[in-house]
């Protein structure tokens, strides 16, 4: 018999609540804790922060936003690996929005290259190409946890500046 994938809410782990800052960002704002598919609802949860960035701003500010999430993502998927007792814990999808954000850095305001973003940056993120198999295979800690996403997100990225040169050339 298969089992069959439940959707559902997973709590935070012990000794943390949902209001935890730390907890807040490698969640994604609790994206990570929804089943099934944690990571893909994580990389669909960057897409209205990571447009809205543009939107607002431009893609120089997306890509400041991206590193410094990077920084303050690397030590909350370290807190949160730590409590969960899960280097590289489902749960922590802070490193999908890096990824997704750097994936979408040549997307501009074009919605169909964001698409296309998110479909490029899970294809990487699921088959972690090297480098990204490295540190997924590593998995020390918050660094390799975001790091393996953010290769994937460099890949995603040059097939979406591929299809941007060629829808705006």
């Amino acid at each position: 018999m298969m089992n069959k994938i439940k959707p559902g809410v997973l709590s935070p782990p012990p000794g943390t609540t949902r209001t935890d800052p730390q907890i807040l960002i490698a969640t994604w704002f609790g994206a990570g804790l929804l089943r099934p598919a944690p990571g893909t609802i994580g990389s669909l949860a960057a897409i209205p922060a990571g447009y809205a960035i543009v939107m607002l701003s431009g893609q120089l500010e997306l890509a400041v936003a991206a590193i410094a999430l990077l920084v303050v993502g690397t030590i909350s998927a370290d807190h949160y690996g730590k409590k969960s007792g899960v280097v590289d814990d489902q749960s922590i999808v802070v490193d999908e929005v890096v990824g997704l954000w750097i994936a979408a850095l040549p997307a501009h305001k074009s919605f169909p290259l964001w698409m296309l973003a998110f479909f490029l940056f899970r294809l990487f993120d699921i088959w972690k190409p090297w480098p990204a198999s490295f540190f997924d295979n590593r998995s020390k800690g918050g660094f390799d946890v975001m790091m393996d996403d953010v290769v994937a997100g460099i890949y995603a990225l040059l097939g979406v500046s591929m299809a941007a040169l060629s829808v705006f050339t």
